[in-house]
């Protein structure tokens, strides 16, 4: 296989059963990491596993609501059981939602802030004992909305903030003790976060989700992940949208929250 930049190393990769997630872990196994890939889709973590493993990739696959912290200490030390180490860990899995705050019943964000915020702490919580001792990285999917205003998701946004501030604070931590974090604003990409986005009410959202630009795929968006964790990179941003909308949100907020506000207004008058 030529080249294996990651021979021997482990990574744990939450919601990696389709999407980045799922892209990412055949970019890490491609070189030579064995793979630990979590999620909560029992059939299709049966479906990876047998994928993975005719292709040779050493693989565990754990079914894991990462909301829940007893089952991502149970995940982790089935991967320590398994494998004895972790060297990586990618907080991918997360959920998103769709609606005006002022009509969105509030247990949809106390659910958002589980799955995106808490478990991405219980997560890294459990495996960091042991990326400690391997002197490993910590990736965390983030967004845009977590370092600037996103209408119509103010608890995905929130939950995004959340890990902003929580990471780049963590990174600050771990530094000097040889681990490194990683954060990653992948802009639009094509997956089905967006098909799954919850509603008022808890449900799926029924109205359509704006979009800019091109949607990139989750191999092109994993290929840069990897490449920037090799190069253990603090921030990623991805996709040429991307990068525009996190520099002028740096450079003009009023002037991206305007732009923001007259592209996404459409969503506001939706059912």
């Amino acid at each position: 296989m030529g080249n294996l930049p990651l021979k021997d190393k482990v990574a744990v990769v939450t919601g990696g059963a389709s999407g980045i997630g799922l892209a990412t872990c055949w970019e890490l196994a491609v070189k030579g990491a064995g793979i630990a890939m979590l999620d909560m889709d029992a059939a299709t973590l049966e479906t990876r596993h047998k994928e993975f493993s005719d292709q040779g990739v050493d693989i565990i696959t754990l079914l894991c609501d990462i909301s829940c912290e007893q089952e991502c200490q149970i995940a982790v030390q089935k991967v320590i059981d398994r494998f004895g180490r972790i060297d990586i860990l990618f907080n991918n899995a997360g959920i998103t939602q769709r609606g005006l705050f002022e009509k969105t019943q509030l247990s949809v964000f106390r659910q958002v802030m589980d799955v995106n915020f808490f478990g991405s702490i219980y997560c890294t919580k459990a495996a960091l004992p042991s990326l400690l001792e391997t002197r490993g990285i910590i990736m965390v999917n983030e967004s845009i909305a977590g370092v600037a205003p996103l209408i119509g998701r103010t608890g995905y946004s929130a939950s995004k903030h959340a890990l902003h501030g929580f990471f780049t604070s963590l990174r600050c931590e771990l530094r000097h003790k040889g681990v490194h974090v990683m954060i990653v604003c992948p802009g639009f990409v094509r997956t089905n976060l967006q098909t799954r986005a919850l509603g008022n009410d808890g449900g799926l959202a029924t109205h359509a989700q704006t979009k800019i630009g091109k949607e990139d795929t989750p191999e092109n968006a994993a290929r840069q992940i990897v490449a920037g964790m090799l190069k253990k990179k603090s921030m990623l941003v991805l996709t040429g949208i991307g990068k525009i909308g996190y520099f002028l949100s740096r450079l003009s907020p009023a002037g991206y929250e305007y732009l923001m506000t007259h592209q996404f207004k459409k969503e506001l008058s939706s059912p």
